[in-house]
């Protein structure tokens, strides 16, 4: 897993219609990788590719399950998605400031 993923990694790792999905099932619950791939209609193959990629970035966490050591369970990553929440608040800030500007502007004009 890397260390420090920045937003726009995370952008084009949630690029990927498929791991949106996989992030959005998984944010209802844990899930097997055979769950995922039957619920987004892909092959395990495909499947196994996304949640490599997930688990990489820090988006998800995968865990043995204790009754069956060859299956593994994936579940989101706890503030896995925090870097674009960070920059989508710094964006929202930023237009919030030119907005009320604007306003300002607009209300010095009209009187």
């Amino acid at each position: 897993m890397a260390d420090t993923v920045t937003a726009a990694e995370l952008l084009v790792v949630l690029a990927d219609p498929t791991r949106r999905q996989v992030v959005e099932l998984l944010a209802e619950h844990p899930r097997r990788a055979g769950e995922l791939a039957e619920a987004v209609g892909t092959s395990r193959s495909a499947m196994s590719q996304h949640l490599r990629v997930l688990v990489e970035t820090g988006v998800i966490d995968d865990e043995r399950l204790p009754e069956d050591a060859r299956a593994r369970q994936f579940r989101l990553r706890g503030g896995a998605l925090a870097g674009i929440q960070a920059w989508l608040d710094q964006l929202q800030a930023h237009w919030r400031i030119q907005l009320d500007a604007f306003k300002r502007q607009t209300e010095r004009k009209s009187r």
